[in-house]
């Protein structure tokens, strides 16, 4: 198969981010950091020339390679857009019951008195993510799209309550704003 026969892509780049394609990953450089993510080099073959990113496929033309050049574009995308812009997450502590005390510290979110526990449950946070708590709102922040949605998954996940009512215990911390792009400065 010629090169020209292969489906293609381009990702166009925006100022002040380089991208590099190193030995099977990708790394993205920008004003809110630096991401990385490996990629399949036996399928997917990248160059960056200029300010554009180009997407070529080794694979015959075909409806599912379409398909996955689509969703290799939209990762690769999405990192840009990371070390550009960056990505945020909401979460909210609901406390019916006990007073529940958060707090960011130790590369993970410490939760007290959940439930009138004696022992502090930790959340961890995942690749870069910062916590910042105000209150009873957490505010997740980092470059990485799928860390910060891990990371308030795992905040998420800390309060789950097991042989409890959950009509009546809804003591918890949940997610109130799944991971999006921050706003443009």
């Amino acid at each position: 198969m010629s090169t020209e026969d292969a489906p293609s892509v381009t990702l166009p780049l925006p100022k002040g981010v380089r991208v590099k394609v190193l030995d099977g990953s990708v790394v993205a450089e920008g004003p809110k950091g630096k991401v990385s993510r490996p990629f399949p080099g036996n399928v997917l073959d990248l160059s960056v020339e200029k300010d554009v990113l180009r997407l070529t496929l080794k694979l015959p033309p075909r409806k599912r390679t379409g398909a996955l050049l689509g969703t290799w574009k939209s990762h690769l995308a999405n990192l840009v857009l990371g070390a550009e812009r960056g990505f945020e997450a909401r979460a909210k502590g609901v406390a019916a019951h006990f007073p529940m005390k958060l707090s960011a510290r130790d590369g993970g979110v410490v939760i007290e008195n959940f439930l009138g526990e004696k022992h502090p449950r930790r959340s961890s946070l995942v690749g870069g993510t910062t916590a910042t708590v105000q209150g009873e709102e957490i505010l997740l922040e980092g470059p990485d799209l799928e860390a910060v949605g891990q990371s308030a998954a795992n905040l998420e996940r800390a309060t789950h309550i097991r042989n409890y009512d959950p009509r009546v215990f809804q003591d918890g911390i949940y997610i109130t704003l799944k991971p999006r792009p921050k706003e443009a400065p």
